[in-house]
C-alpha cells in the first residue's frame, strides 16, 4: 500500500519516529502522539511501537492509553491496530477501561487472526496487572510467571528490555552467549561495504541494499518477535521491512524456517524472502517487493 504523503516527508517521518523509539526519552510522548494522527499507516505503526517502548522509561500512562486506545480498537490497517494493542500492553495497569473492548476484538470473527491474538493477550496482561496491583506485586518473570524484585526487574531490563527473575535471566543470556558464538564463526564472506556475512545469497543481498542507498542492519542482534528473540538476516529501519535468506536444504534447517517465517506472520511483520533459486532474478524480486512496502529506486544513473 503507498503512503498518502510526499515521498520525501514519509521518509523524514520515518526517520523521526525511529530516532524518537531508540531515544527512551518519555518527553518526547507528544511528538510520537501527534505522529499517529499522520496519513501513512507505516508511520503511525512505528509511532505506536515507540510509544509502547516508553512505558519503561516511565512516560504519562494516561497520555498514552488515551491515544493509543482509539487505534487499538479501530484503526483501518490491521498492522497498525496491532502494533497499538501491543503498545497498549505496555500500559496494562492504566488500561483497565478497555478490557470488555479488546475481549470483544478477540472474538471478532472479521479481524485478522493476529489482531485478535494481541487483543487477547493484552486483555489478559490488563487483567492480570489489575490482580497483581491487588496483591502488592509489581513485576512477573515473563518466562516462568514468578514473582520478580526491584533489583531482578532492574538487571533484566537493563541487559534485555525484557522482565525475568534471577534463573530465567541466567538461562537467556546462556542460550544467546552461545548462539551468538557460533553465528559469529559462521561470518567469513565480506560484502562491498565490509559487512561480513555468512554466505554468498547473503552477501548478493547486502550489496544490492547498498547499490540502492537503502539502509539496513545485518543480523541484528536480539530483536523481540512475540516472545521470542531472533535474528534477523536483514532489517531495514527506514522502511520497517525483514529479509531472510534461506539458504540451506536440511530438514532441520527447514524446521527453523518454518518456525521463524510462522512468528513473522503472527505478528504483522513485513517479511521478505529469498531463496537461491531467486538469486538470479534478485534485483527485480527486491524492486518490486520493497515498491509495496514504499520504496522508490534511486533514479537511473544516479
Amino acid at each position: 500500500m503507498q503512503s498518502p504523503m510526499l515521498p520525501a516527508d514519509h521518509q523524514a517521518a520515518m526517520r523521526r519516529v525511529l530516532a524518537l523509539g531508540r531515544g527512551g526519552d518519555p518527553a518526547v510522548l507528544p511528538e510520537l502522539i501527534a505522529m499517529l494522527r499522520t496519513p501513512s499507516h507505516e508511520v503511525q505503526r512505528l509511532a505506536a511501537s515507540a510509544i509502547g517502548k516508553l512505558a519503561d522509561f516511565g512516560a504519562d500512562a494516561a497520555a498514552a492509553v488515551a491515544a493509543l486506545a482509539p487505534l487499538a480498537l479501530t484503526a483501518r490497517h490491521p498492522q497498525t491496530q496491532q502494533y497499538a494493542i501491543r503498545a497498549l500492553k505496555k500500559y496494562a495497569a492504566s488500561a483497565g477501561a478497555h478490557v470488555q473492548d479488546l475481549r470483544d476484538l478477540a472474538r471478532n470473527p472479521a479481524q485478522r487472526d493476529y489482531v485478535r491474538a494481541a487483543a487477547a493477550t493484552t486483555a489478559d496482561a490488563i487483567e492480570q496487572a489489575a490482580a497483581d496491583a491487588s496483591a502488592g506485586v509489581a513485576h512477573r518473570c515473563q518466562r516462568c510467571h514468578a514473582q520478580v524484585s526491584a533489583a531482578e526487574h532492574a538487571r533484566a531490563q537493563q541487559a534485555f528490555q525484557r522482565v525475568y527473575c534471577d534463573r530465567c535471566f541466567d538461562e537467556v543470556f546462556l542460550e544467546r552467549r552461545n548462539f551468538e558464538t557460533q553465528v559469529e564463526i559462521n561470518k567469513t564472506i565480506e560484502a562491498r561495504d565490509g559487512t561480513i556475512v555468512q554466505s554468498g545469497g547473503e552477501r548478493r543481498i547486502a550489496e544490492w541494499l547498498t547499490t540502492q542507498g537503502i539502509a539496513y542492519r545485518y543480523d541484528a542482534k536480539f530483536r523481540i518477535i512475540a516472545e521470542f528473540q531472533i535474528r534477523p538476516d536483514f532489517y531495514l529501519p527506514e522502511l520497517d521491512v525483514y529479509i531472510e535468506y534461506w539458504g540451506l536444504d536440511t530438514p532441520q534447517y527447514k524446521m527453523s524456517m518454518y518456525k521463524k517465517q510462522t512468528l513473522y506472520q503472527q505478528e504483522g511483520k513485513r517479511l521478505i524472502s529469498v531463496y537461491p533459486h531467486d538469486l538470479p532474478r534478485l534485483d527485480s524480486l527486491l524492486a518490486a517487493k520493497l515498491r509495496l512496502f514504499g520504496f522508490c529506486p534511486p533514479p537511473v544513473g544516479l
